[in-house]
Order: C-alpha cells, then sequence, then structure tokens
C-alpha cells in the first residue's frame, strides 16, 4: 500500500520527475480557475437565481461571516486568502471519491506548502495592519526575553498545521484501505461518505487556524489603538 502519492510517477524525462502529487494539485488548481472563470460570466443580479449561484452565495457568505465572526474585522481583507485555502483543500479531499484520484493534501509537500503559505501570510498581514517596526516590537512582547520563544513559536506553529493536515487525511486513508482489505462488500460506501466528512471538516480546520494565525498578527495593533483612541475621546 502505498501512503503517500509522492512515490507514484506519472511521468519522468531525465531528473524531471511529476508525480501524481503534482500532477492532481495541476488539476484542482484547474478546476478552481475553470470554476471562478465559468461563475464569473454566469453570475447574474436577476430576483431568481439558479441553484449553483444560490449555493455559491450561501458558500461565500458562510465564510465570510466565519472570518469577521474569528478575526472581529472587516472580511474582505482576508477573504481571498483564507477562502482560496478552504475551497483548494476542500476539492482536494473531495475529489477522492474519483476513482484513481489521490488528494494532494494527503502528501506532506502539499501540506507544508499550504503552511508555508500560511507562514508568509501571518507577517504580510502583520506589517500591513501595524507597519514593519510594529510587527517586529510585537516579537519582544511581553518582555525582549521573549524574542527567541516568539520566533520558535512562528515556526513550530507552521510545522504543526503542515503536520496536522497531511496526519489526518493520511490516516483516514490507510484507516479506509485496512477496513475495506477485511469488508470490501460493507464498508466502501459507508467509509468514502466519512472520508469526505472528514476531508471538509480538516479544510475547515486549517481555514480558520490560519485566520486566527493572521488575525493574531493584527491584534496586537488593535489593543495598542484601543488606549489612544479612549484618551484621544477624554480629550
Amino acid at each position: 500500500m502505498v501512503i503517500t502519492p509522492d512515490r507514484k510517477i506519472v511521468w519522468q524525462w531525465d531528473h524531471l520527475v511529476i508525480n501524481e502529487t503534482l500532477l492532481f494539485t495541476w488539476v484542482v488548481m484547474a478546476l478552481l480557475v475553470l470554476l471562478s472563470a465559468w461563475v464569473r460570466h454566469t453570475i447574474t443580479a436577476d430576483p431568481s437565481l439558479s441553484h449553483w449561484q444560490n449555493f455559491l452565495e450561501v458558500l461565500v457568505c458562510g465564510m465570510r461571516d466565519q472570518i469577521r465572526e474569528v478575526s472581529q474585522r472587516q472580511p474582505e481583507r482576508y477573504l481571498p486568502f483564507v477562502g482560496t485555502l478552504f475551497l483548494f483543500i476542500a476539492l482536494s479531499n473531495l475529489l477522492e471519491i474519483v476513482p484513481g484520484f489521490e488528494p494532494p493534501t494527503g502528501s506532506l509537500s502539499t501540506t507544508a506548502a499550504l503552511a508555508i503559505c500560511v507562514f508568509a501570510a501571518v507577517p504580510f498581514y502583520g506589517i500591513r495592519e501595524r507597519g514593519f517596526l510594529g510587527y517586529l516590537a510585537g516579537y519582544l512582547k511581553p518582555t525582549v526575553f521573549m524574542l527567541p520563544f516568539n520566533v520558535i513559536g512562528e515556526f513550530s506553529r507552521t510545522l504543526a498545521l503542515a503536520v496536522r493536515l497531511y496526519g489526518n487525511i493520511m490516516s483516514g486513508t490507510v484507516i479506509i484501505a485496512i477496513l475495506l482489505s477485511f469488508a470490501p462488500f460493507f464498508f466502501p460506501v459507508l467509509m468514502h461518505l466519512l472520508g469526505l466528512v472528514i476531508g471538509l471538516i480538516q479544510a475547515y480546520i486549517f481555514a480558520v487556524l490560519a485566520l486566527v494565525y493572521i488575525a493574531s498578527a493584527a491584534a496586537v495593533h488593535a489593543q495598542i489603538g484601543a488606549p489612544e483612541a479612549a484618551r484621544e475621546g477624554d480629550r
């Protein structure tokens, strides 16, 4: 049993290797791009909406509400990044029902790449909210002695994001394969349904954790700005 799609080679020429992780990642990205283009050309403001547009509007509104609730800020600044993370992971896991498709999220290289995107997004949004010096000052709180621990925390939570998603998806795949080997006629449908639910939950958890890390980068700015605004009001 092959645990990771990294080991399955689709095409190779000299040192150039395309494995299933790369192939299915491109498939998911292509589907998202095509779906976005189709939505852009078919979306309408008419009172009578199609079922697809109703579903998409419910999905986007749900993501906006979750972002607003978690970050306590307007969701527009975070929706493109966090929403893309959720849709990519969710679609990757949902396509597992297609015969022959291996979810790229079952590869540590994919989950590590997603975690690195979050790692880069945290200072991006933090600097955008608080300025470069203000963001760096956050590593010195509550005291300057916390600097190494705060830096280590940034790297450790990135590693935790990657390993958590990979471990959950990989373990689910292994468990399903083991159960199917014992009872191939009774468990397939139930296990695939369970796998889809787990995949959606993992997409939600990853997106929410990414949002928490990003929003926390701006939280200090809000806490610092609140007393200053209060003093200005007293004056």
